[in-house]
C-alpha cells in the first residue's frame, strides 16, 4: 500500500470531507478523489461511502484509518531514530588504546563524548589485552610500527611523537643530570616494561643497538607503574616514553636521554566505514586537543 494514500485517508476520516482534507494537505478535491480511489482498488476494500452529496468513511475505513494512525507512529519513531544515528547519538563504537593512552587520554576523552552522545554506547578495548575474536575497531589509537600507516580499510591520523626518558632512582649519579648519553646506560641494570614486545619496546632496543649495545634486564615486568616501582626500590634503571611517566615516586627521577633520544611516534587509525561519524570526529578533535595540552605541559 501507498503510504502517503494512508495518509489521504486518515486526513478524510479526520476532517469529514474530501474538501476539508484537501485544504489540510494542500491538494485540489480532484487529486485527493483519485488517492482514495487508487487505495481502494490497492486494498481491494470499499473505504468510503456517499452520505448525501457527501462522503464518510465506512467501518471497514475508519479501521484502516485507525491501524495506519500506528504506522505513522512508528515511521515517526523510525524518522527519529535514523535522525539520531546520523547525529552519532545513539549506537555504538567500538575504540582500542594502548595502556598509556588509556591511562592519561581515554578517560577525560569518553567522559566527553559521553556527556554530548548520552544514547551512544563505547566499546572500550585495551589493544594488549583484545582477543583475536573481537572483530576490527572503529577507532585504534596505536603506536607506529612498520605497515602501521598503510593498513587496508582504515585512515591514519598522525598525534604525535614523544621521546623516552630513563627513569632512575633518586638516589643514582644520573639522577643530578640533565641530561644522559645512551650509550652511558648501558652498564645499567635495566627493568623491562612491555609485555606485548612491540614498537614500544623495539624503539628502545634499536636506538640502543646504534649506539653498539643490548640492555641487560634485570627484572622483566608487563608493564610502565610496575616497572616504575621497581625502580623506586633501587632494582635498576626503565626507559619511558613521556606519556608514560604519570605521576612518579618520589624517589625517582626522570632524566631526557640523548645520542639518540629514542622516540615513539602514536596515531590514530579511523576504520573508512567511520570516518564520517560524528562521534569519531568529535574523538579525534578531542585527541588532538589533549595532544596539545600535553605539548605545553612537557
Amino acid at each position: 500500500m501507498d503510504v502517503h494514500r494512508l495518509r489521504v485517508l486518515r486526513a478524510v476520516v479526520a476532517d469529514g470531507s474530501i474538501q476539508g482534507a484537501a485544504a489540510s494537505l494542500g491538494y485540489t478535491p480532484s487529486a485527493i478523489s483519485q488517492h482514495l480511489t487508487a487505495l481502494q482498488k490497492e486494498t481491494g476494500l470499499t473505504l468510503l461511502q456517499r452520505s448525501g452529496r457527501g462522503i464518510e468513511p465506512t467501518e471497514t475505513g475508519r479501521a484502516v484509518a485507525a491501524e495506519a494512525g500506528r504506522v505513522f507512529e512508528r515511521l515517526a519513531d523510525l524518522e527519529s531514530l535514523v535522525a539520531d544515528l546520523r547525529a552519532g547519538r545513539v549506537g555504538s563504537l567500538s575504540v582500542s588504546y594502548f595502556a598509556s593512552a588509556g591511562a592519561v587520554w581515554i578517560p577525560p576523552v569518553v567522559a566527553t563524548v559521553t556527556r554530548e552522545f548520552p544514547r551512544l554506547r563505547l566499546d572500550l578495548r585495551l589493544i594488549e589485552l583484545r582477543g583475536a575474536d573481537s572483530g576490527p575497531p572503529d577507532v585504534e589509537i596505536a603506536v607506529d610500527g612498520p605497515g602501521s600507516s598503510d593498513i587496508a580499510g582504515y585512515q591514519v591520523h598522525a598525534l604525535l611523537t614523544e621521546p623516552y626518558l630513563a627513569l632512575v632512582p633518586a638516589t643514582s649519579r644520573l639522577a643530578r643530570r640533565a641530561q644522559v648519553d645512551l650509550r652511558e646506560l648501558r652498564d645499567q641494570a635495566w627493568v623491562d616494561n612491555d609485555v606485548a614486545r612491540g614498537p614500544c619496546r623495539q624503539a628502545v632496543l634499536d636506538a640502543c643497538s646504534t649506539v653498539g649495545f643490548s640492555p641487560v634486564f634485570r627484572v622483566e615486568t608487563q608493564d610502565y607503574p610496575t616497572a616504575i616501582r621497581f625502580v623506586a626500590e633501587g632494582m635498576g634503571i626503565t626507559v619511558i616514553p613521556r606519556l608514560g611517566l604519570g605521576t612518579l615516586p618520589d624517589s625517582t627521577v626522570a632524566v631526557p636521554i640523548v645520542n639518540p633520544t629514542p622516540q615513539r611516534s602514536i596515531s590514530v587509525r579511523v576504520r573508512d566505514a567511520a570516518v564520517d561519524h560524528p562521534v569519531v570526529i568529535r574523538i579525534l578533535e578531542l585527541l588532538d586537543e589533549r595532544v596539545a595540552v600535553d605539548r605545553q605541559a612537557a
